[in-house]
């Protein structure tokens, strides 16, 4: 596969896993909003801010224009609008690799979100765009699975999907544990809502709410797909498929995906507690930068030498 086409199926599913995250983090912790809490609002924006991996100062003079801020605000890159438009013209430069169907769902998404963006009525329209991104990304992602075939592009884009959901996780548990001092049961009903997470781990833990508890489903479940480890485990998949079709050099990819995985599949709550959930989460969030890097150093940028070799 050209190199440009596995750069832009891979952004393509980098920035739609990003809308859908905002979208999925934005609707847990608006309803919060709603029910008392010990946590102030200010408070949660922040967190919030924190969890999406932006600076504080992202935040706006309240609830209402922070949320708009995050839906609407082209110029800023993670807002939901500006990731669907980047998705969108990452699939652009690929239509002939993409199916009809994936096409036009991501067309009729940015479309929406773009008209919702630009209606003059502020007071409900950043939650339409939350309801239309959620509702949007199990359309696309469904019809992705049915209707692209399962070769070499195919891996990429769930390469992208799961590299991004795997930092991003990391990203959004780590300030939401740094405040756990202050979090009640609704703050950890957020926090599993973010990652649609609450019902299943219900089934796992009942709805015994420990904070240990939490972080051991989100970080080490593997059979959940909003989780570290499966992500994870998803990428490995995909590297296997792509590295059997492939002449080009593997190694180094090979050496951090397994090392990633290793540590999640041989980690221990308890263990990872005590030596600081911060410091595990950093190493994950670095690991996956690493992997973006060989990626891209093998698939993506390889030098002409490597790629006369191949």
């Amino acid at each position: 596969m050209l190199s440009r086409v596995a750069d832009s199926l891979y952004w393509m599913s980098r920035y739609f896993e990003r809308a859908d995250h905002c979208a999925r983090v934005l609707e847990a912790n608006y309803n919060l909003m709603l029910n008392p809490s010990k946590v102030s609002a200010e408070q949660r924006w922040h967190r919030i801010m924190a969890s999406l991996g932006l600076a504080a100062d992202a935040v706006g003079e309240d609830p209402q224009s922070s949320m708009v801020k995050l839906t609407c605000d082209a110029t800023n890159r993670s807002s939901i609008v500006s990731c669907v438009t980047t998705a969108r013209e990452n699939a652009s430069q690929v239509r002939e690799q993409i199916s009809s169907e994936m096409w036009e769902r991501l067309n009729q998404l940015y479309h929406e979100v773009t008209q919702e963006c630009a209606r003059a009525d502020a007071d409900s329209e950043p939650l339409r765009i939350v309801s239309a991104v959620r509702d949007g990304s199990y359309k696309f992602y469904g019809v992705t699975a049915a209707t692209m075939n399962h070769g070499e592009g195919w891996q990429f884009i769930q390469l992208g999907k799961y590299m991004e959901r795997a930092s991003a996780l990391s990203v959004l548990l780590d300030p939401n544990f740094a405040a756990s001092a202050n979090a009640d049961d609704l703050d950890w009903v957020g926090l599993l809502s973010s990652c649609s997470a609450f019902e299943a781990y219900c089934k796992v833990y009942t709805a015994d709410l420990k904070p240990s508890r939490v972080a051991e489903f989100l970080l080490l479940n593997p059979e959940f797909p909003y989780t570290v480890r499966f992500s994870a485990d998803r990428m490995h998949l995909a590297l296997e498929a792509i590295k059997a079709s492939s002449a080009r050099k593997t190694a180094e990819i090979e050496r951090i995906i397994g090392k990633l995985r290793s540590s999640l599949a041989y980690a221990q709550i308890d263990d990872i507690m005590s030596r600081g959930l911060h410091r595990f989460l950093n190493s994950i969030i670095e690991q996956c930068h690493a992997l973006h890097r060989a990626l891209y150093e093998v698939f993506i940028s390889y030098p002409v030498e490597a790629a006369l070799e191949a």
